[in-house]
Order: C-alpha cells, then sequence, then structure tokens
C-alpha cells in the first residue's frame, strides 16, 4: 500500500515537472513573439517602412485625391455664331445592388425597394417599370447593373430629375460627348470628335476623327488641369485640404465660312434629290469666288453625327477624298488656256460630229454634230471635236503647261483629312485629246473649285476655305481669314471676259445645253457637263443613260461673277427625269437664294481697316496682321516699325500685303509676281524710283535681290501678263 501511493506522489511529481516546463516554454514563446512584435513596431514606428515602402507616404496616398479637371473643346460656329459643335455633358445610370454596400452613417447604398425604384425610374428613362424591375433583377448575383442604351447618354436636367427622387443605390457617371445640334449638317465638313480612353490620365478624352474636327484637333482640345487633395474616411474632401491646382485651359474656338442658312437648304435639296431618284453620290458647293470662303457644302451619302445613322455607308469624304472625271465642266480650263493663248479663232470653221486622232475617233455628244459650225459655238453646244481641235492648236506642250498651272493633279491644301491630288494621263495624243473636255483626268470637288475662282478674279485662282476665324475660350481673336492666292495668274481679265460671255450662252435656247438653268431676271452664267464613268473591271467606260457623272457649274453675276455653285450627280439609279432637271432642282432654288442672300448683304466681312503699326516690334505687327487677315512685308534690316505704306484706318481686302519700314539698311526684294500696286507701295515707302514697263505682274527686275538700295535708287520693272 505504501508502495503504491510512492508510485502515485512520483507519477504526480513528473505531471507537475512537465507542466511547469510546458508552461515556461509557453510563456517564453509569448515573451519571444511580444518581443518580435514590439520590436517590429518600434522598427515600424521608427523607421516608417514596410518592405521598403514609405508608410507615411502610402497614407498619405490613401486619403489624398489627384482630380483631372477637364479642359472644355472648343466650340465650333458658323460663320454668324451659330454653334454647329460644342461640348454636352451626358451621364450614364447605374444601380448598385449588393447589401455590402453601406456608407459611413450606417445608411444603404444599395437599391432597398427595387418596385419603388423601377417605378420611379420608369418616369424619366425610356423604360416600362417592368423593364427597369428585370434589370435590377439579374439572374446572376451582380454588384451593380446598368440599363442598357436606355441609361446612356442622361442629359444634365434627367439626371437632376432622378437625383431628386433621392432613390438609395442610383448613381451616375460623367461621359465626355459632342453635341451637334443641327444633325445633317455639313457632317463630313465640320466632321466628328468622339471619346477615347486617356491611358496616363484615364480618362476619357475628346478626339477629332474626322472632318475639321480631326484637322483642327489640337486646336479645340485645351489642356486639362488638375487639383490634389486631402479626404477623410467617408471620401469627402476635408476643408483647405488643397494643396496643388492647375487650373485647365479650354480649347480655341473655330469660327467656319460656311452660313448654316444657306447649308441647311442645300441639305434639304441634296435630301430631294437623294429620296426621288437615288444617285450613288451627289457633291454641292457654294463659294464666294472673290475670297474662297466655302460658304456651303456637302454630300450624299452622308451621315447624322448626333445619332451616327448612315455613317456605316457615308465615312468617305468625296469632296476631297474621291477623285472623278470631270467631263465638259473641265471646258472653261481649256477655253481659258486656248484664248490666253491666242489658239481661238471664234470665227473660224470645223466640222463637228467626230475627228480621228491617232486612230481612235472622238465623237460629240449628238453622234452627227451639227455641220461644219464656227469655234464660238463649241462651247455652248459643248463639242468634244471643237475642243479637240482647240487642245490640237495650242499643242500638247502648252496645254500641259496650263493644266500645271491650274495646279490639275496636286492637292488643294484645304484643311479636310484625307484630300486625294487625283491624276492626269498625257502620254499619248489621244490622252491629251480627251482631258480638252474633261476625260482622262482625275480631279477632286476643291480642285476644280479652286480653278472656278480664277474667273473672279482675273485668271488669279484662290484656295478654298472653311475657316474664318479662331478665337481662344475668352474670344479673343487668335487668327482672322486672310485670302490665299495659289501661284501666278494663269490668265489675263481679257481672256475672263471671253469664257464668262461663252458659258452666259450656255443659256441660249438654240445652241446652249443649259438653257434649263436660266433664271429671269437674273444674271448668270454656266457650263454643264457629262462625264463618262471608267469601268473598274472590264476597263473602257460604262455603257447605259444614267452611267454617268452630270455635273453643273454656275456663276454670277455674269459679268464680275463673285458666286460660284458647283454640283455633281453621280449614277441616278432612278432615272424618271432628265439628268439636267435633276441638277436644277438642286442648282435653281440654291442660286436664288445666294442672289438673294447677295443682295441683302450689308457687312462684308473681307473689309478691314488698317491699323497703325509704327512703333511696334516686326514680330508683334505680324502678329497682329495676322490676327486681323493681313499680310506684312517687311523692308529694312531692323526690327522697330517706323513706316507704313498703307495709312491707318484705310480699308484693305483681307489677304492684302502692306509693307512696312524698320532701320538698318534696306534691300532690294525679289519683286517677281508683284502687283502694280505693291510696287507702288515699296516705292513710295523706300523713295526708290522704280520705272515700270508692260502690264500684267512684275517678272523682271533690274536689280537683282538682296542688293543693297537708298532712296533715289532707280529701278526697271518689267510687266508681263
Amino acid at each position: 500500500m505504501k508502495k503504491h501511493i510512492s508510485n502515485l506522489n512520483l507519477q504526480k511529481s513528473k505531471a507537475h515537472k512537465y507542466r511547469f516546463t510546458v508552461g515556461r516554454f509557453l510563456q517564453v514563446a509569448v515573451a519571444l513573439v511580444f518581443l518580435v512584435f514590439t520590436g517590429r513596431f518600434l522598427y515600424i514606428g521608427i523607421s516608417k517602412t514596410v518592405s521598403g515602402q514609405d508608410l507615411t507616404k502610402k497614407t498619405e496616398q490613401l486619403y489624398m485625391r489627384n482630380q483631372v479637371l477637364k479642359a472644355t473643346r472648343g466650340t465650333i460656329y458658323d460663320r454668324n455664331g451659330l454653334a454647329v459643335a460644342q461640348d454636352s455633358h451626358l451621364y450614364t445610370i447605374y444601380a448598385i445592388l449588393d447589401k455590402s454596400s453601406i456608407n459611413y452613417k450606417n445608411k444603404p447604398e444599395y437599391v432597398v425597394n427595387k418596385a419603388e425604384t423601377a417605378e420611379k425610374l420608369a418616369k424619366v428613362l425610356p423604360l416600362s417599370a417592368d423593364k427597369v424591375l428585370q434589370y435590377l433583377n439579374p439572374s446572376h448575383p451582380a454588384f451593380q447593373v446598368q440599363f442598357g442604351t436606355a441609361g446612356v447618354g442622361l442629359t444634365r436636367k434627367e439626371k437632376e430629375r432622378i437625383e431628386k427622387m433621392k432613390l438609395p443605390g442610383i448613381k451616375f457617371f460623367e461621359t465626355q460627348s459632342r453635341l451637334y445640334p443641327n444633325g445633317n449638317f455639313a457632317s463630313h465638313i465640320v466632321g466628328l470628335a468622339t471619346p477615347e480612353y486617356n491611358k496616363k490620365t484615364k480618362t476619357q478624352d475628346l478626339i477629332g476623327t474626322m472632318g475639321l474636327e480631326a484637322w483642327y484637333n489640337d486646336v479645340l482640345s485645351g489642356k486639362d488641369g488638375y487639383q490634389i487633395s486631402s479626404v477623410d474616411a467617408s471620401n469627402f474632401q476635408t476643408p483647405n485640404s488643397v494643396q496643388n491646382y492647375q487650373a485647365p485651359k479650354d480649347g480655341n474656338n473655330i469660327y467656319l465660312t460656311i452660313d448654316s442658312q444657306l447649308q441647311e437648304y442645300l441639305e434639304n435639296r441634296l435630301s430631294y434629290v437623294q429620296s426621288n431618284f437615288n444617285p450613288v453620290s451627289i457633291t454641292a458647293v457654294v463659294e464666294d469666288m472673290k475670297t474662297g470662303k466655302v460658304l456651303a457644302a456637302s454630300q450624299r451619302p452622308t451621315f447624322n453625327p448626333q445619332t451616327k445613322k448612315g455613317m456605316e455607308k457615308s465615312y468617305r469624304n468625296i469632296l476631297v477624298q474621291d477623285t472623278y472625271e470631270p467631263g465638259s465642266v473641265f471646258k472653261v480650263l481649256t477655253l481659258s488656256a486656248a484664248v490666253n493663248s491666242g489658239n481661238y479663232h471664234p470665227n473660224q470653221y470645223y466640222n463637228s460630229g467626230s475627228v480621228t486622232v491617232s486612230g481612235s475617233v472622238i465623237h460629240d455628244w449628238e453622234i452627227h454634230g451639227w455641220g461644219s459650225i464656227p469655234f464660238s459655238q463649241a462651247f455652248p453646244r459643248s463639242s468634244n471635236t471643237g475642243f479637240v481641235h482647240l487642245e490640237q492648236q495650242m499643242g500638247a506642250k502648252t496645254w500641259r503647261k496650263y493644266l500645271n498651272e491650274f495646279h490639275i493633279g496636286q492637292n488643294t491644301g484645304v484643311t479636310l483629312p484625307g484630300e486625294q491630288p487625283g491624276m492626269i494621263a498625257f502620254k499619248s495624243p489621244v490622252d491629251q485629246a480627251v482631258t480638252s473636255f474633261g476625260q482622262g483626268v482625275n480631279v477632286n470637288v476643291m480642285q476644280m473649285m479652286q480653278a472656278f475662282s480664277s474667273l473672279a478674279n482675273g485668271g488669279q485662282m484662290v484656295k478654298p476655305q472653311l475657316v474664318e476665324k479662331v478665337t481662344d475660350s475668352e474670344g479673343k481673336t487668335i487668327t482672322n481669314y486672310q485670302i490665299k492666292n495659289v501661284g501666278e495668274p494663269i490668265y489675263s481679265k481679257e481672256t475672263a471676259q471671253v469664257v464668262l460671255e461663252n458659258m452666259q450662252r450656255v443659256l441660249n435656247k438654240k445652241i446652249g445645253t443649259g438653257s434649263v438653268y436660266r433664271i429671269k431676271g437674273e444674271s448668270i452664267a454656266v457650263k454643264t457637263g457629262t462625264a463618262q464613268i471608267a469601268n473598274t473591271k472590264g476597263g473602257g467606260y460604262l455603257k447605259g443613260d444614267n452611267n454617268y457623272t452630270f455635273s453643273v457649274v454656275g456663276v454670277t453675276p455674269a459679268k464680275h461673277p463673285r458666286y460660284c455653285i458647283y454640283i455633281t450627280v453621280k449614277q441616278p439609279r432612278r432615272m424618271s427625269k432628265p439628268a439636267e432637271v435633276i441638277l436644277a432642282s438642286i442648282f435653281k432654288p440654291m442660286m436664288k437664294r445666294v442672289i438673294l442672300m447677295s443682295k441683302n448683304e450689308v457687312n462684308d466681312t473681307t473689309i478691314i481697316k488698317t491699323p497703325d503699326f509704327k512703333g511696334m516690334s516686326y514680330s508683334e505687327a505680324e502678329k497682329k496682321a495676322r490676327q486681323i487677315g493681313l499680310k506684312l512685308a517687311k523692308v529694312g534690316s531692323g526690327d522697330k516699325i517706323s513706316g507704313q505704306s498703307i495709312a491707318k484706318g484705310q480699308k484693305q481686302d483681307a489677304g492684302n500685303k502692306i509693307f512696312v519700314l524698320t532701320s538698318g539698311k534696306i534691300e532690294c526684294p525679289k519683286m517677281n509676281g508683284w502687283t502694280v500696286e505693291e510696287l507702288r507701295q515699296f516705292e513710295n515707302l523706300t523713295d526708290v524710283k522704280l520705272d515700270i514697263l508692260g502690264t500684267g505682274r512684275a517678272s523682271r527686275q533690274s536689280v537683282k535681290p538682296g542688293v543693297t538700295i537708298k532712296p533715289g535708287t532707280k529701278i526697271k520693272v518689267k510687266l508681263k501678263e
């Protein structure tokens, strides 16, 4: 019995020692863990870093917000200040469904009553309450849901109506967008700007993707700003917490040369022809030929930039991106070249009907012709054979020189993306012959407008332009309109009058092809065109009454033209009326509107009062001149302006050149291409003596450019037409 008790005591002693050992071990382990954690906390507290990460900066980042302040994209206006493209704030609605979404006040941030929410949203969204409820009850669990296309593009007013309902869980995010309030309105000219994700700022930016929106994207875009501030645990900005701020710089505004009323009317007439005759394409341009300002321009097919309807079928801007054979309207160029080169003899006769060139027979549109007729009838009758004879009398070398001077096969540089220059087939005598009546030569619409502008400017082409001025976001003018002459004058004023007289005869009922375009009591001149369309599959040209590009160009007033309308209609697929009647349904109403507009015009925006440049530096004066639409020519090697050739306050046409005198030596300029008026300005400003011989523009000078000249120096200048 004693032995049993002794063994029991021994076992108790061992157990006690074991528990003691385990307890000690646990105490040591806990102490070590405590020491490690304490050491770690002390280390973190002192060094404020974990794994090389600065905790202070991490905490600041957690409660700091770097907000991008979006710049407003510049507005595009018509010439009268009517907005045609502007920034619009649109919103997308969404609903949070996850019940774990609770705000810091312990209130729900999710949809609480789905039925009630659906009923109220249906009053604003174009959805029934049942349809909204379907969105709020998705088949699979979702943190949040949107409402399809019906919940996208909400206006600020719609957003505010929903916010007033105070529906838990209903949220919005803003989307950048562009508003095109006029719908189908010079769509390919104005173009399109669409949202694109910016990886750098992690925001959406509006980017111009076509038309002027794309060409002037950098001008319109502006520059985003930013704001860095602190927030509390509930994500609300704390008072006086803004640490860094850069205001956004809004984009510049563009004013077009386009007149909205004229443009709207043009769109209406093009839609009429499109719906009634279904052509493959239509183009139409109205231009002030004196200045190059495009007053209206459009095409079919087209699209609505606001809804994007029709875009998939009409992405190309066929005014500049497509080239075509212009047909007989090209005879305006041929006749001017023949007259100016001395190869037009109106009373000389030729046999119409057909002519053979290197074994190939070229026919008139009237196969049997009109017998032996004078060249004075070749243009109004639109006789191809007559113009082949004129091309042969000029010779290929002379004719090609004029084609080059008309810049055929060269881009105009009009401010629209993707312009195609076209081409001239000119290798063989047959190639050369058919170019005389607008076949075998490919052009774009703006090339033809540029060529036609020479009729109003004594043979001087003027570049077509679409932008009147650029202003900053405060409305201050940055650049103003300047007329841009293209090359040197191609022909004389006398030649222009001969061509215009022939264009008036096109309206003659007996011999003209364009009598349908006559407008009683109005002074206009026209030329018609019917161009064959190349067969891209089998070679040659397409057959059939409607497989042509029909066209007409008209100017007014007839003797001293200022306005030009040029229309093309390609392959009407429902040709229920003659081609000229189809074209006239656009041409005559538009020409009447243009004439009425010209009679009602009070202010000529191309007339500018000359400012006082004296005392300015040349760079300041040049900037000022550019803003108001004038050009400066510097005389003298200094910088400060001491004189100017046109006195302050005198009225000038936009684009005119004004000479300014600075200190320092005066070098003889290169006078080639100067007008008599410009020569006289230079003479009066510098007190040199100019001996001007001939007529036209300066072509040669007796003192070489770069030679230092003094008051009283005599310089002979020879002019040439």
